[in-house]
């Protein structure tokens, strides 16, 4: 694409992921604007290429910026980027929704399913902003840090309108980092929101001080679970074969950056979810989506008759009524083949 530097993107949030994308772009030569509610970080972005709260080891490009005005962060963009927690999402775009502007393309990166409406992003952003907006949606293996690093990475981007998804592929795309297009959206969000709960199971197990042999298990137990969840909602399951499927979910269950995988080995060694939940609170712990979609993907299995035992077992984790040892002692209780859809004669 010629003439990036005429093009500008607005990032909603300034977050570690947030603020990796936005580097990511910035380094293909677009103007980057990040929306961020802390004055400090606008004000240390600007002066000093710097963000003081996340990946702060970095250096950012000249050509990223950051502001608190929500008018100065979309004025003149193409593109927006969304990097805001799911569960934050729908309030943080219905006050925002009269200054998006209504034609500009919204790229979301966040991951998950709403606790109570059980939403996906594709379905909380027209209802936040009380209107249809062109929408794609990021996913894959991409660790924040690893991103800035410039490390060999892969990454897709679905849009139903797959002319939109190609056109947002070049924002991303460079020679460490391949982008891929698809109209899946629903198998994308499905395998991003879903592989946060099974990396806390994979960081229990971990944490619990099992082996190799232990994680392959549950990894496998996963993406056929995963596989089911998405083929019940309506996905393409050769979405789940690729980076944002299989890819994402290996990366998230075993990489030692995952916020979700660390809340499980914490479990795994023996902390309560709810000094988990409270080291979140005091800040001293980032996001992990995958408390938040447990209970909510709990419903999903029903609202779909599945079996879905990881998921079921692991809502009883992070309520309180399972330890991470009963768990997985349940899991490995489950007779062979019975954690199908339910009905199979497998």
């Amino acid at each position: 694409m010629s003439g990036n530097s005429d093009v500008k993107v607005c990032v909603f949030g300034s977050g570690s992921f947030g603020t990796a994308v936005a580097t990511v772009i910035a380094r293909n030569g677009f103007k980057v604007c990040m929306l961020t509610r802390r004055s400090d970080v606008a004000k240390t972005i600007n002066g000093e290429h710097r963000n003081p709260s996340h990946l702060s080891e970095f250096s950012l490009p000249p050509n990223l910026t950051a502001t608190e005005s929500n008018e100065d962060a979309v004025q003149g963009c193409a593109f927006i980027v969304h990097s805001i927690p799911v569960q934050a999402s729908f309030e943080f775009l219905k006050e925002r929704a009269e200054i998006i502007p209504a034609g500009i393309p919204i790229i979301c990166t966040s991951k998950g399913l709403h606790t109570e409406t059980l939403e996906t992003m594709k379905e909380i952003i027209p209802r936040a902003l009380g209107r249809q907006q062109p929408c794609a949606y990021l996913s894959g293996p991409t660790f924040a840090a690893e991103l800035m690093k410039c490390l060999p990475a892969g990454a897709t981007v679905a849009s139903e309108d797959l002319d939109l998804a190609k056109r947002i592929a070049p924002l991303f795309a460079s020679d460490w980092f391949r982008i891929y297009t698809t109209v899946d959206v629903i198998g994308i969000e499905v395998g991003g929101a879903l592989k946060n709960v099974y990396a806390i199971m994979a960081g229990m197990a971990e944490g619990m001080g099992f082996g190799l042999n232990t994680a392959a298990l549950l990894v496998t137990l996963s993406c056929r679970e995963l596989n089911q969840f998405a083929q019940a909602m309506g996905a393409d399951p050769t979405t789940l074969s690729g980076l944002a499927g299989m890819g994402d979910l290996m990366l998230t269950c075993m990489g030692g950056l995952s916020r979700n995988r660390t809340v499980g080995v914490r479990l795994g060694k023996g902390e309560s979810m709810q000094d988990i939940l409270e080291d979140r609170k005091k800040g001293l712990a980032g996001v992990a989506e995958g408390v938040a979609t447990a209970p909510a993907a709990l419903k999903v299995a029903d609202r779909y008759n599945l079996r879905a035992p990881i998921v079921r077992t692991m809502a009883k984790v992070i309520d309180g009524s399972l330890t991470a040892q009963e768990a997985l002692q349940a899991l490995m209780k489950v007779p062979a083949n019975s954690d199908l859809v339910v009905g199979a004669t497998l």
